[in-house]
């Protein structure tokens, strides 16, 4: 079959779903289907010009290529989900969520005039239209499915995407704890630092680039972390390996995370995931005590958390065993059945 991928791309950036779009095309291909990927570089502000660019997805005509039709279209994450096409299927990473959950937060985008209101209601109505037309409609967690449902009354079906291909290994149960992200505001890796700052035995790696970068590091400064907070920056692949092997547990603690790779990344290394009780995805496979440890979102408690596990690794590991053996489920032989079918 000739299948097109679609996704926004934020130049410069790279993240959970580029790591999926690139992989979907490169395991549809390996099972013999012609397969590209469509992208349209985004920019959702200021203003009005998130709608814009749902427009731009709107107008594009991907029925047929160079005189030959395109069977399916797998759309995935706003607003390239606005695409028409007979046959599109909807992978949904993620709806506009500065319109949803993140409005009238210090996340969102939106103020209460009366422009910006209705273009929030517009963008919803956007969306029950384009995701209405899915002939097949997933989420890649039962967290954004049920963001959906609430926020439309669309049912997606549950489809989680494997994590990136690693040479995962476990190394043993070393003295730092990992955090990797992109280094933005929603992923809270200041709240590591500051767990840090009260236990003055915690060292940590945060791996990744972004935005947020420069305030965390003269954070670290601020609570005097220097040689026990260090910044990897973005790492390759290898690096990221050997990182995941080395550490003691891995740190992922967003604001209400639409699925996260992260956590299957730290189980195929055999590693015990630190999150929060808010920090939605994750926990759909972070169990406290069973593959991990879940605490409230607060400094002082993510501290002890760590503490407990470089006290109890042993516990660790019988944390990390188990994570691997939910993670070991989710595979692309899986995924491409069901997406295809």
């Amino acid at each position: 079959m000739r299948i097109l991928v679609t996704r926004p791309q934020i130049p410069f950036a790279w993240g959970g779903t580029e790591v999926m779009t690139d992989r979907l095309v490169a395991e549809l291909r390996v099972r013999g289907h012609e397969a590209e990927l469509v992208t349209v570089p985004f920019k959702w502000y200021p203003g009005a010009r998130v709608l814009t660019q749902a427009f731009l997805w709107r107008m594009l005509d991907l029925d047929e290529v160079d005189g030959a039709p395109v069977d399916i279209v797998v759309a995935t994450k706003f607003p390239s989900y606005l695409v028409r096409h007979p046959e599109k299927r909807v992978w949904l990473v993620h709806q506009f969520r500065q319109a949803y959950e993140l409005d009238r937060t210090d996340l969102g985008q939106f103020d209460e005039s009366s422009e910006d209101r209705a273009l929030r209601r517009k963008l919803h109505a956007l969306d029950r239209v384009a995701l209405g037309e899915a002939t097949q409609l997933f989420a890649i967690s039962q967290n954004v499915a049920d963001r959906l449902e609430r926020t439309t009354g669309l049912h997606a079906e549950f489809l989680p995407p494997p994590p990136q291909e690693l040479e995962y290994r476990c190394e043993g149960y070393g003295d730092f704890v990992l955090s990797v992200n992109r280094l933005d505001r929603a992923k809270r890796i200041d709240l590591l630092l500051e767990a840090a700052a009260l236990d003055s035995s915690l060292e940590v790696v945060i791996a990744g680039d972004g935005p947020d970068r420069r305030r965390l590091e003269e954070l670290a400064r601020a609570r005097g972390l220097d040689g026990r907070a260090r910044f990897a920056g973005r790492v390759s692949d290898a690096e990221l390996a050997d990182l995941y092997g080395r550490c003691l547990a891995v740190y992922y603690a967003p604001v209400d995370e639409d699925y996260g790779m992260v956590p299957f990344e730290a189980f195929l290394s055999e590693k015990p995931v630190l999150t929060t009780t808010d920090a939605g995805g994750p926990l759909e496979i972070v169990f406290d005590h069973r593959t991990g440890l879940v605490v409230s979102p607060d400094a002082a408690e993510l501290a002890r958390a760590a503490s407990w596990l470089r006290e109890h690794r042993e516990e660790a590991a019988t944390f990390g065993r188990a994570g691997k053996a939910i993670a070991d489920e989710v595979t692309w032989e899986r995924a491409i059945e069901r997406l295809l079918a």
